[in-house]
């Protein structure tokens, strides 16, 4: 696992971190949950992957080249950062900044490596982990997704199976089985923290799968 320097950004009362397997749905539980929860707004990520064809820069992510990032991890820019699926991804101080000088909670969509990173800075922030809810399913959605290949799917698997083991630094976990329901009970567990502050049920703890 490669990481990167965690810096100092003023800490906010709380922080909602969502992270998932690819292939979970992460992408959609978020969209639904910022339609939804108003106080919530969307921490835009750096990253040096290409941009998908129904990705808007600067509203998906910041795409930058791999010499603009290594640019900004040497001026100390992020909050935090990883490598992930051979792509740089971070999140920088100043999109954090411009979202809490707005008033509102910030929403990381980020992986288990930039989550470990935010935990040491903000331990009581709000963390879930978005699960498929079976190996077999999360196979099919990454097939669907007609994008990957044979080789690429089976790398997907590994790298799934190695991030839920990730599991016990997290509040809660939410299955994505349907997605409605999915949402719901993120909502409810926003309601909740607001409500009752502290650490949730599943720290120390890792996730079982079915096969």
């Amino acid at each position: 696992m490669q990481v990167g320097r965690v810096v100092a950004v003023p800490s906010p009362s709380w922080i909602v971190v969502l992270s998932a397997p690819s292939g979970a749905g992460k992408t959609t539980v978020v969209r639904a949950l910022l339609e939804r929860e108003p106080q919530l707004q969307f921490a835009v990520s750096h990253t040096t992957r290409p941009p998908r064809p129904h990705e808007t820069p600067g509203q998906d992510y910041y795409f930058v080249t791999p010499e603009e990032f290594r640019d900004l991890v040497e001026r100390e820019a992020f909050v935090e950062w990883a490598v992930v699926h051979g792509h740089f991804y971070g999140t920088s101080q100043a999109e954090l900044r411009r979202i809490l000088e707005g008033g509102k909670t910030p929403l990381l969509d980020i992986d288990v490596q930039g989550a470990y990173q935010i935990q040491k800075r903000w331990p009581h922030g709000l963390f879930i982990l978005l699960l498929p809810p079976s190996w077999t399913v999360l196979e099919q959605r990454l097939r669907q997704r007609g994008d990957l290949t044979d080789e690429q799917v089976r790398r997907r698997i590994g790298q799934a199976r190695q991030e839920v083991r990730w599991g016990w630094m997290y509040d809660y976990w939410v299955v994505n089985d349907v997605l409605d329901e999915a949402v719901e009970t993120i909502e409810a567990i926003l309601w909740s923290h607001r409500h009752r502050p502290g650490v949730g049920p599943m720290r120390g703890r890792v996730p079982e799968i079915p096969e």
